[in-house]
């Protein structure tokens, strides 16, 4: 059973660290995210920005809550949107391990290459 507990780990940590790359392959999400260095912003302000109802802005930020890409902080009666860090660190991790492993084996495949020459 170790093993498997171990393979649903694995699956969830890589969910994770992908997440943010699925939530940012959506050009309206992309939109709303790029809208966010400036400062916190809320539905509305987003929605005016993007050019889609605050339900719809609503919808896309709980995708990019989820991935960890936006926080929200309540202000008063309204949600206020910011950049969360972490959602990009994750993928930058995994980024990062994907690159290594596609230049090692691209560095293999020279090798093989010289090697026949």
């Amino acid at each position: 059973m170790t093993g498997v507990c171990q393979k649903i780990d694995t699956i969830s940590v890589v969910a994770n660290r992908v997440a943010p790359l699925i939530a940012l392959a959506d050009p309206t999400r992309r939109a709303i995210f790029e809208a966010l260095p400036g400062g916190p912003r809320s539905v509305g302000e987003l929605a005016a920005h993007v050019g889609i109802s605050s339900s719809a802005v609503s919808q896309h930020l709980r995708v990019l809550r989820d991935a960890r890409l936006v926080m929200m902080r309540p202000v008063g009666n309204r949600h206020l949107y910011s950049l969360d860090p972490r959602g990009l660190g994750d993928a930058r991790d995994y980024l990062e391990q994907f690159w290594q492993s596609a230049l090692a084996a691209y560095a293999a495949a020279l090798s093989d290459a010289s090697e026949q020459a």
